[in-house]
């Protein structure tokens, strides 16, 4: 932007572009400038060039021409408008008195683009696919996944955006608002806080959104725009609104410079002119009768004493404004003026002036140089210099050698005198021994003005007797600044009839006492107080003719008042235009004096020497007007209708606003409403049309499309109403009838986009953005149904209102996600139900899913209406039932692939303390109990079936896993997690509704957890699977009505006590069964089928301690008969294992029971084996048999050890069987105490006997069991029989009772 202080040699290369501009258009139809109308009150086109043009050759080409011109004709009105607006806006900035920047508003953050949405979704996606250095762990990569479906990608999102209506700040906080929920149901971990983990989640999330984005250039850019947003300098402000009003910079540098903005005089002169004009103008309407038409025929009155008050306390604003001298004007530091009394111009006689009111005060700086000509004193002499004001104190330089003058010294001064005596004096010092005084060589008198110059000059000094040099001069330099309250000095010959009687040249000074009081004083020499003074309230200053008989001076002005003129003369040209521009300032009158002759026009032969004559004010004043601009400063801004105009800048402003790079909401700037403010106030725009104006204009952007802050429009409408309804919060008391009919018109729009907002909540308020917006707009709408401002509204009311537009909404957004979802109504076209229920479950989810936000994003908005949002939760579910029930109306009786769809919607609702139990959940209870009841019924009788077929079918092979060999039965899949749908907009992949049946796989991963052992039947694991599956489907159910689901859960858990039990006793018939039909010598072995057997045992007792299980003691008796079921059974498929066990033992005693001593086939035995000894080398006799029995025991342990899963059964089988045989052992023996054992028999016993003992021990038989007291008389009647059979026999072949390390080896 052009500087507006900048020099006249760079204004001069702006002319050609200047003319360029101008010349451009003029080849065609250019529309001239015209003069402003005053009786329009705006700006009245001329009329246009008549330019040569050919004759149309048709009438639709003549009519094309016509449309064109008259398109030239309002786009060259619109072009003259805003420039005229424009200088209007220029003066507001430039010396701004009512109005400032404000510091307090809320600081608004760059918005996001479409570009940005995009690359802040490809950041987000790079990491998630790994393409990114950020280290992150698995909750976070979920969350970032969330966000990114949820928010991201979701369509409403890229609308709002498109809207300007979300910035980066946005982004951040809904992450934010994701991520706290997860923190917060994350573990505790010891010396990690979870508001750690959220910083650090945020930290990494801004590292995402950055990318790879240099943090300080961020930073620094973020910096600046936040510095663009709070206070702007003048220069901004002028480049601001030549952007919004579409003035161009050579144009803007013309109207700166023509009007004088950085005059502070000349903006101060300008509004004393516009407030008389509206005083004025008050005073025609008043005489007129020509008043708007109000209300009421009293409001006439009022509004002249409004307009007078308000013009009144505009002129208290300016006197309070500080007198100033020049230069940048802090914006900032301004103060809207406080003074509240009213200043009357016509009382001159109380303000009239003394001389000690208008005592100045000036700053003098003196500045030594040098001395020249100082040639008659040794050069090793000491000179200095002396410096005085008169009357003040005496100043001296250093000290320097005659040779050298040179000095350079400064001095500061302040005197109140208008024409001061500066003294310099030259002394050397004395040589003389009695001297008392330095001699005194020279000396100077100056009488500087503050229009002296300022640069160093040589000055003659009146040397004295004593210096022989009187060539002697000084240079020095003298600067007298001028006061702020100091606006012109100079000479002048003056003359008037009370004042300066007689024609004489003297030195006046223009003093500006207030904003509203200036004088000119005359001063003598060394005085500080004005000889005499004219205090110019009520006078005109105009340029004169040379007046004959007034000899001296060339160029007269004066100042006329009613029965006084006071005649001025000076002695240029420049001066006298200098000297009247000042007292048209100082003045505030109306008519603006012209010079009589125009020899300063810049294409005159002389125009050079004609331009020193002038000043420059007046050269710019020519250059505006020779490109136009003329009419545009020269315009009366009393004769135009601000209130149209003021439409257009705002209207203007806030387009530009919305399309900045901020997300504003429909908030203005701090700078462009300081601009507005003081436009208002100083052209008098009523504050009720302004923001009726504001009001149209928001509603017109928001129908578009645009986000509005509804809180922005609560402001303007609570104005407005206030206003209407009597209020007066701008102090108007008067009220319109286009302002009423205006109000009632908005009222009514604002109610209807209220509502459609409401109705669209979910999607113009996505997410819960922009924050609080949706609360507010619910407020904005009670206020706007209420009748006044004091009345309140019915709440019943403000509910019907609101519970209609829910209705409404509820749905629309059913609607929405039902195209979304893509489900289309499927006329003429068959659609399977498998088909249909998987839409219906998808369409479940994302009703789920819009609850769910409506929840997190909405409700704190609703919350005095919390009852209306439970209603529209149940209108929107309502919705959903029907398309619910047709879907599940056609499907077949036979199918349960429905169950998931219950358990979705269950699974929400019961969480949900409001819907809960509500309606749509009652009527999903009533859909679904004679399904759930229907399906237990089924499964009850398959599985009994099953029971008892596969009993009878059963092989009892060990099962390692469920194979195709079981039975087909339906079976809903209780484990299937249906995923919770992340998003609204994202499609849910791979969700199959056509549940598995439950055969042919291969076992689950959750069928760990149900069993510890595998080795059970095919029929008992199938059972006991599927009661596990049925109770689990039925507490995953989780049925609400607390009555019948105690009944489901009693029910299932009686069923599975009843068919274990069922299947304990055919285990039990099928055990006995298949022991009795096995073999009874040594040859026997434990089969599989029989471990298979104890094996359901031990699942059946686990089983019923999960499935039979419940709180109520008589549940808890009767599942304590089943365990006491199970225990008998066991025990008695124990007693009949060791019977079977003792009958072998039997057998192999009556084996040896041949041998028993008097027998003919003991002896027979005996001396066959004998015999045969001498020749070969024969086996001991007996231990085939010894060793089958202990082959026999030895393989029975290791299956049972091996194959029953319980270890208890297994030892309380050990036990019994080691005492059973033991104790037959002893019988057998007692029997045969009167009888000598046969050494074979003896041999067999005490082989078979050792090995039972450290079988049964090493298989952790207890040492109480294993040394009982027949165990004792066992070992004792074999030992004793052995030591018999030793002296008989003369040896036992190595086999004796005691432990030795051969037998150890033999047994290996």
């Amino acid at each position: 932007m052009l500087d507006p202080s900048s020099s006249e040699e760079e204004s001069d290369g702006i002319v050609e572009e200047e003319s360029k501009e101008a010349m451009a258009p003029q080849a065609g139809s250019r529309i001239s400038p015209s003069r402003t109308s005053e009786s329009s009150g705006g700006l009245a086109p001329s009329s246009s060039r008549s330019s040569a043009r050919p004759t149309s050759p048709s009438p639709s080409a003549a009519s094309e021409e016509k449309e064109d011109l008259e398109k030239l004709q309002r786009d060259e009105d619109e072009r003259k408008k805003k420039l005229q607006l424009y200088v209007f806006v220029m003066r507001c900035v430039a010396y701004p008195f009512n109005a400032k920047q404000p510091t307090d508003m809320a600081r608004r953050q760059q918005k996001i683009t479409k570009q940005q949405l995009q690359q802040t979704k490809d950041r987000f996606q790079a990491f998630l696919n790994g393409d990114t250095q950020i280290v992150a762990d698995e909750a976070f990569i979920n969350a970032v996944q969330s966000y990114n479906e949820v928010f991201l990608k979701s369509d409403r999102v890229a609308k709002m955006v498109q809207s300007g209506g979300f910035s980066a700040n946005d982004f951040r906080e809904v992450f934010k608002r994701h991520i706290e929920k997860r923190v917060r149901s994350l573990p505790e971990i010891d010396g990690l806080s979870k508001e750690t983990v959220l910083s650090s989640w945020m930290a990494k999330f801004d590292t995402i959104y950055r990318g790879d984005e240099d943090p300080r250039k961020a930073q620094q850019r973020m910096t600046a725009s936040a510095a663009s947003e709070l206070i702007l300098s003048k220069d901004q402000l002028y480049e601001m609104f030549q952007n919004i009003l579409g003035i161009k910079k050579f144009e803007h540098q013309l109207l700166y410079q023509a009007c004088q903005l950085d005059n502070l005089d000349e903006q101060a002169a300008q509004i004393r002119r516009e407030l008389d004009g509206r005083l004025q103008m008050a005073d025609q309407i008043a005489r007129g009768g020509k008043f708007p038409k109000f209300v009421s025929k009293e409001m006439e009155a009022m509004y002249i004493e409004e307009l007078k008050s308000s013009v009144n306390q505009l002129m208290a604003n300016l006197e309070s404004m500080p007198v100033s001298k020049g230069g940048e004007f802090k914006l900032q530091k301004l103060k809207r003026g406080h003074n509240t009394s009213i200043i009357d111009m016509g009382q001159e006689d109380e303000n009239t002036l003394s001389k000690s009111d208008v005592v100045l005060s000036f700053t003098l700086e003196v500045v030594i140089m040098e001395v020249v000509g100082l040639k008659s004193l040794a050069p090793n002499r000491i000179v200095y210099c002396t410096m005085e004001v008169e009357g003040g104190e005496k100043l001296q330089t250093d000290q320097a050698e005659a040779s050298k003058p040179t000095w350079g010294t400064q001095g500061d001064f302040t005197t109140t005198h208008p024409l001061p005596a500066v003294k310099v004096k030259l002394f050397t010092e004395s040589t003389g021994v009695l001297a008392l005084e330095d001699k005194e060589l020279g000396r100077v008198v100056l009488h500087p003005t503050p229009n002296s110059p300022k640069q160093s000059e040589l000055h003659k000094m009146t040397v004295t007797k004593a210096c022989p040099d009187q060539d002697l001069k000084i240079k020095l330099a003298i600067r007298m600044d001028k006061p702020q309250n100091m606006k012109h000095c100079g000479y002048l010959w003056a003359f008037g009839k009370n004042v300066w009687k007689r024609w004489k040249k003297r030195f006046f000074v223009l003093v500006q006492v207030s904003q509203y009081t200036f004088a000119m004083c005359s001063y003598r020499e060394k005085k500080s107080e004005p000889q005499e003074l004219l205090q110019l309230d009520g006078y005109t200053v105009d340029y004169s003719d040379p007046q004959p008989g007034l000899d001296g001076g060339r160029a007269f002005f004066n100042a006329v008042k009613e029965g006084d003129t006071v005649m001025f003369a000076s002695d240029d040209e420049q001066d006298r235009i200098l000297w009247v521009q000042a007292m048209y300032r100082a003045t505030g009158q109306s008519h603006k004096p012209v010079p009589p002759t125009q020899v300063q026009k810049l294409n005159s032969k002389g125009g050079a020497s004609a331009q020193m004559d002038a000043p420059i004010s007046q050269f710019y004043a020519d250059r505006a007007q020779k490109h136009g601009m003329d009419e545009f400063i020269s315009a009366n801004p009393c004769s135009f209708d601000h209130a149209s105009l003021f439409e257009m800048v705002q209207r203007l402003t806030l387009d530009h606003r919305l399309n900045d790079t901020f997300c504003c909401l429909g908030w203005f700037s701090p700078g462009q409403v300081f601009v507005l403010d003081e436009y208002c106030a100083r052209n008098g725009v009523r504050g009720c049309h302004r923001h009726l104006c504001y009001l149209r204009d928001l509603l017109e952007r928001a129908e578009s499309g645009a986000i509005i802050d509804p809180t922005l429009l609560h402001y303007s409408f609570a104005f407005c109403a206030s206003h209407v309804h009597g209020n007066r919060p701008d102090g108007l008391s008067t009220v319109k009838v286009d302002e009423k009919e205006r109000f009632e018109d908005i009222k009514e729009r604002l109610r209807v986009i209220l509502e459609n907002h409401i109705v669209n909540f979910r999607y113009c308020f996505p997410f819960g953005r922009p924050e609080g917006a949706l609360k507010a707009t619910l407020s904005l709408l009670e206020r706007v149904l209420m009748k006044d401002i004091v009345t309140p509204v019915p709440p019943e009311e403000v509910k019907g209102v609101i519970r209609k537009c829910l209705e409404q909404a509820a749905q629309l957004n059913y609607q929405r996600i039902k195209e979304y979802a893509k489900i289309e109504e499927n006329v003429g076209r068959l659609v399977t139900p498998a088909k249909k229920l998987e839409e219906t479950i998808r369409l479940a989810e994302l009703v789920i899913e819009v609850l769910q936000q409506n929840q997190e994003h909405h409700a704190e908005a609703f919350a005095w209406w919390t009852d209306l949002m439970v209603e529209h939760a149940e209108n929107f579910l309502a919705l959903y039932a029907i398309d619910m029930d047709a879907a599940l109306e056609i499907q077949s009786p036979e199918s349960w692939d429905s169950f998931p769809l219950f358990q979705l919607l269950n699974d929400f609702l019961r969480t949900d303390y409001h819907l809960c139990n509500g309606k749509f959940h009652k009527h999903l209870q009533d859909l679904y109990a004679p399904l759930v009841v229907r399906y237990v019924d089924l499964m009850e009788s398959s599985i009994a079936q099953s029971i008892h077929k596969g009993f009878d079918r059963e092989s009892w092979e060990p099962v390692k896993s469920l194979t195709s060999n079981l039975p087909n039965v339906n079976l809903p899949n209780v484990n299937l997690q249906i995923p919770k749908v992340p998003n609204l907009p994202v499609p849910v992949a791979g969700l199959s509704v056509n549940l598995p049946q439950m055969p042919s796989f291969s076992t689950p991963s959750w069928m760990a957890a149900i069993y510890d052992s595998d080795n059970g039947s095919g029929t008992s694991e199938d059972l006991f699977w599927k009661l596990d599956a049925l109770q689990t489907f039925i507490r995953d159910l989780h049925w609400p009505e607390e009555e019948f689901a105690k009944h489901l859960e009693s029910r299932i858990q009686l069923m599975s006590s009843n068919m274990i039990e069922n299947c304990v006793k055919r285990t039990r018939m099928a055990f006995e069964s298949k022991l009795t039909k096995s073999s009874k010598s040594t040859d026997f072995r434990i089969s599989p089928t029989l471990c298979t057997m104890f094996n359901v045992m031990v699942d059946a007792k686990d089983q019923s301690a999960k499935l039979c299980a419940m709180e109520m003691g008589q549940e808890k008796q009767f599942h304590s008969q089943i365990d006491e079921l199970i225990e008998e059974s066991v025990k008695d498929m124990i007693q009949l294992l060791v019977a079977k066990f003792v009958a072998i033992l039997e057998g192999v005693l009556a084996k040896i029971s041949r041998y028993d001593e008097g027998t003919l086939f003991s002896s027979f035995l005996s001396f066959t084996v004998k015999a045969a000894s001498k020749y070969v080398d024969v086996p001991k006799p007996g231990m085939d048999v010894a060793d089958g029995y202990v082959t026999f025991v030895r393989h029975s342990q290791d299956i049972l050890r091996d194959k029953v899963n319980e270890e208890v059964y297994i030892e309380r089988l050990f036990d019994q069987w080691y005492t059973a045989t033991m104790n037959l052992l002893g019988t057998w023996l007692t029997e045969r105490m009167d009888q000598q054992l046969h050494v074979y028999q003896l041999k067999i016993l005490i082989r078979i006997t050792k090995k039972k003992y450290r079988d049964f021990r090493l298989q952790g038989v207890l040492d109480s069991t294993l040394n009982s007291k027949m165990y004792d008389t066992v070992r004792n009647r074999l030992t004793l029989e052995e030591a018999t059979a030793s002296v008989r026999e003369g040896g036992m072949q190595g086999i004796s009772m005691k432990d030795s390390d051969e037998e150890d080896e033999e047994d290996d």
